[in-house]
């Protein structure tokens, strides 16, 4: 495999956990919101607990994406603070103030109820953000004029493209973050929070699919070429399909509270998301942004590439123990799980 395949699929992998993390992260600030309003359930505070210790841990992957973006792809850096410059200044914005009523929240219980509506809607906003830059990235939208890159806003927010990738990410957010708050409540002992999770699953698994396939056919007009690739990778998505009808289907079976069907639905729809995100992958390779920018060209040279590459294994032998310490600690200790 040549080192720059190599290093698009480091980027490409960390930018996948990235998107499994914060969609679980962001979409439990939303539901945290939504069922926090009321007493009858304790959902809203689980949903709280979880992402107490967790939003630090999620924003480490998102300077790992950006680190290697940079560090592997200088020669692309133009391009990219084009196609990024907007979404992602708005979601560091986003981040700062998510961050600062993180902190003052835990600190004093009296912005509870603030940190509840600003988690809630930064958790919808930012995946958003995020999203956009998908579209942008299969070309038709970024003109270089006088050897200068121009990204065309109106012409971008017209496109269906954009609103179809954006259904499909919030979807998949609160589609995600449902599902692992329906196995984290099962573990918990919650039944009530279980079954308010399981429910919006159900709901929201049709959706997402439902916008997946709306998001594949709106590519058809603004970028033929990776619809043609992606008919090419299609075993990928009927991998993906069989993985989502395993996993949607756990959710029906019996006496799934307190069982290990909502870890083995989460478990199937991570797996579906990973066989779709190869075959996605794929089909959009060899660009980084189409037409203008292959992965070949805009890769940096060999010696930078490993020295990247050792400090990336390195790191990442390093916060594996770290992150399963986390896990047992916040995710599997029944002393955090189940405190009033």
């Amino acid at each position: 495999m040549a080192e720059s395949s190599v290093a698009i699929l480091l980027v490409w992998s960390i930018l996948f956990v990235y998107s499994v993390l914060g969609s679980v992260d962001f979409g439990a600030g939303f539901w945290g919101m939504v069922f926090g309003r009321g007493e009858v359930t304790n959902a809203g505070a689980l949903a709280n607990r979880f992402l107490s210790p967790t939003w630090e841990v999620t924003n480490t992957f998102l300077v790992m994406v950006v680190v290697a973006l940079i560090g592997f792809f200088p020669t692309a850096n133009a391009l990219l603070g084009t196609a990024l410059i907007l979404p992602v200044s708005l979601v560091l914005a986003l981040l700062l103030v998510r961050s600062t009523f993180m902190i003052y929240a835990y600190s004093s219980r009296k912005y509870g109820k603030e940190l509840n509506i600003v988690s809630g809607v930064t958790g919808v906003l930012i995946p958003g953000l995020l999203v956009s830059v998908l579209p942008i990235s299969l070309g038709g939208f970024i003109d270089i004029e006088g050897g200068v890159p121009v990204l065309h806003f109106g012409r971008l927010l017209s496109s269906p493209t954009l609103w179809a990738h954006l259904g499909f990410g919030l979807s998949t957010e609160l589609f995600l973050s449902s599902l692992f708050l329906a196995d984290y409540s099962s573990e918990s002992g919650d039944e009530t929070a279980y079954k308010l999770f399981r429910k919006a699953a159900l709901w929201l698994g049709p959706f997402t699919l439902f916008f997946a396939v709306i998001t594949t056919f709106s590519m058809v007009g603004d970028a033929q070429w990776i619809v043609e690739n992606i008919q090419e990778n299609f075993l990928w998505f009927l991998f993906s399909i069989l993985a989502f009808l395993i996993g949607y289907s756990s959710l029906f079976w019996t006496q799934g509270y307190g069982t290990s069907a909502p870890r083995l639905a989460f478990t199937a729809i991570i797996i579906q998301y990973a066989f779709a995100s190869i075959g996605y992958g794929l089909s959009h390779m060899p660009y980084i942004i189409y037409p203008y920018m292959t992965v070949e060209q805009g890769f940096t040279d060999p010696a930078t590439f490993r020295a990247l590459l050792v400090a990336y294994v390195v790191g990442l032998l390093i916060l594996g123990p770290a992150f399963y310490i986390f896990w047992k600690l916040f995710l599997k200790d029944k002393r955090y799980l189940r405190q009033e």
